[in-house]
């Protein structure tokens, strides 16, 4: 999952230099869900 949110970032990234904002906003959105995502699932990781 973290390797999700750095691979839709470095899009985003890419996307954004390039000219592309619509992409690269949809790509940053993603990638901020999927840390998220991850960090919670991180956490009840360690919970249990």
């Amino acid at each position: 999952m973290l390797q999700l949110a750095v691979v839709l970032l470095v899009i985003a990234l890419i996307a954004g230099v390039l000219g592309f904002g619509g992409i690269a906003g949809a790509s940053a959105t993603l990638a901020k869900w999927a840390f998220v995502i991850f960090l919670v699932l991180a956490v009840l990781a360690f919970l249990f």
